[in-house]
C-alpha cells in the first residue's frame, strides 16, 4: 500500500462530508483511507458510515485532542507515506494525488503548496523548496500538504501529545534540523485548507508562541539567544541596510544563506 489518507473530524458533519467526497474523487486510488472522530454529537457518523465500505479503519470515541487523534492515525496505518487531510481540508482537484504519486519513492517528507480558503478571499501559499532552521523559526510544512514516510514516526516517534497546537511544527523541526531527513518539494498545490482550524484562530495565537518556544528550548537551547536578537533587531530602523545583518547573519545561519530571503521573509 502505497498511501494512507487519515482524516481526523469531531463535530464537523459537513465539513466531513466535503472532505470525504474529495478523496473519493481522486483519479489515484492506491490509499487506504482511515477516520478518527472524537466522538462526535452531531451526524458526522452518518457521513463516515456511507464510506464504511471504503475505510479500513474508523473509530469515533473521545480523545485528548487532535495530536492523540492523528496518532491513533499513525499507529494503524499501513501505507508507505501518510497523509493528513482533516475535516474541511479538500484536495486541491480530483487529480492531485495522481501528480504526486511519481514522487513518492524514498525521500522523507515530500510537500507542496496549498490554498488557504478564507471567509471573504482565496490565495495560494508557497513553500520554501530549502528546508533549514532558520526556516522553521518563521514557518512550518503544512500537515495538509505534506507526505511523510511512515517510517518517520518510528525512527522519529509520534506527535508530542503534550502539545496542543505546536506538535507537527516540532515533528517537521526534529525531522530537518535533527534526524536531517531527506525533503523533496514540489511546486503544486496540494489542497485547500479550511481556514476555520485552530490553527488559524487568534486566539491560540499566543499558545502557539509559548509552545516554539518551549519546544526550542527544549532542542535548541543554545540558539535562543540569538533568535531573540534577531527579532529585535529586525525591528530597528536601518537594519537591513546595515552592515551588522550581514555580521548576524553569518555568524548565526552560516554564510551561504541567501540575505535577500532573510529580508523578504523577515520584512513580511
Amino acid at each position: 500500500m502505497l498511501l494512507s489518507i487519515i482524516t481526523i473530524n469531531y463535530n464537523n458533519a459537513d465539513g466531513l462530508k466535503a472532505t470525504l467526497q474529495s478523496i473519493k474523487n481522486q483519479t489515484f486510488k492506491e490509499y487506504e483511507l482511515i477516520i478518527i472522530d472524537g466522538g462526535s454529537t452531531d451526524s458526522s457518523k452518518e457521513e463516515i458510515k456511507k464510506y464504511e465500505n471504503k475505510l479500513v479503519y474508523w473509530v469515533s470515541e473521545k480523545d485528548s485532542g487532535i495530536y492523540n487523534a492523528m496518532n491513533k492515525g499513525i499507529r494503524v496505518a499501513k501505507g508507505d507515506y501518510l497523509f493528513f487531510l482533516n475535516s474541511g481540508d479538500t484536495f486541491f482537484n480530483d487529480e492531485v494525488l495522481q501528480k504526486v504519486k511519481p514522487f513518492l519513492k524514498e525521500t522523507g517528507l515530500v510537500y507542496g503548496n496549498i490554498q488557504i480558503d478564507e471567509p471573504k478571499k482565496k490565495w495560494i501559499k508557497f513553500y520554501n523548496e530549502r528546508l533549514d532552521f532558520e526556516y522553521f523559526t518563521r514557518d512550518t510544512l503544512p500537515h495538509q500538504g505534506c507526505f511523510i514516510k511512515r517510517s518517520l514516526f518510528t525512527q522519529i516517534g509520534l506527535y508530542d501529545e503534550r502539545l496542543k497546537i505546536a506538535a507537527d511544527w516540532k515533528f517537521f523541526l526534529q525531522a530537518i534540523c535533527v534526524y536531517q531527513v531527506s525533503s523533496l518539494y514540489i511546486d503544486q498545490v496540494i489542497s485547500n485548507y479550511d481556514y476555520s482550524g485552530i490553527s488559524s484562530s487568534p486566539e491560540y495565537y499566543t499558545l502557539q508562541k509559548e509552545e516554539k518556544d518551549k519546544i526550542l528550548n527544549e532542542l535548541f537551547p543554545l540558539h535562543i539567544d540569538s533568535l531573540r536578537e534577531l527579532h529585535a533587531l529586525r525591528n530597528r530602523k536601518n537594519f537591513y541596510d546595515s552592515f551588522e545583518k550581514d555580521f548576524f547573519v553569518k555568524k548565526y545561519f552560516g554564510a551561504k544563506l541567501k540575505w535577500k530571503a532573510v529580508k523578504r521573509k523577515f520584512k513580511n
